[in-house]
């Protein structure tokens, strides 16, 4: 099943009727490029069919397009990759390559989402060293992380981090690292 018409442009209503088994994953790929919007509805419904997927090919064309040239690109492979579970330990690698060398903060933001997906601790120390950012949206993600890739018991440097976080100059990030805290505290 091909997904898009003559000028590129995918139909929502095709897409949201498709099996998670119909259509390439360049396809799907394509699809998703062409909402701008990285909020956007086909965009995650795309990224949605591909975690149901959650196959080899996924993955490696997620990983493709996080070494890619352009940010929307890097933003989508890290949004798929993110849903990949299955794939963590192929991921993650990824990821922290990504956290260490990425100048744009809507991708640091995505990878810190992604590494609170994922919820491996192993992802810790690549989300206390972006806690301090300069840009709140990449410590917001930081805030976002950390509690999920604290560990069980949870890492001190990690608690301490979002304590920290949760005085933040900025209200989301600090409410954010407050819901946190008190979220691992309850446990």
């Amino acid at each position: 099943m091909h997904v898009f018409d003559q000028d590129g442009v995918t139909l929502l209503a095709i897409l949201s009727g498709m099996p998670p088994d119909e259509g390439t994953v360049q396809d799907l790929i394509q699809a998703a490029l062409g909402d701008t919007d990285p909020d956007g509805p086909l965009r995650w419904h795309v990224i949605s069919l591909l975690r149901q997927r959650s196959d080899l090919e996924s993955f490696i064309e997620a990983r493709r397009l996080c070494a890619a040239d352009t940010v929307a690109e890097r933003l989508l492979g890290v949004d798929i990759m993110g849903m990949l579970r299955p794939f963590a330990d192929r991921t993650l690698p990824v990821l922290r390559f990504l956290a260490a060398s990425e100048d744009d903060a809507m991708v640091l933001y995505s990878v810190l989402i992604a590494f609170g997906h994922l919820a491996d601790p192993r992802s810790l120390p690549s989300v206390i060293d972006l806690a301090g950012h300069q840009d709140a949206r990449v410590r917001y993600g930081a805030a976002y992380a950390l509690q999920h890739v604290l560990g069980e018991p949870p890492d001190r440097a990690g608690l301490e981090t979002l304590r920290t976080l949760a005085s933040d100059s900025d209200a989301d990030v600090a409410g954010w690292a407050a819901l946190g805290v008190a979220l691992r505290s309850a446990r």
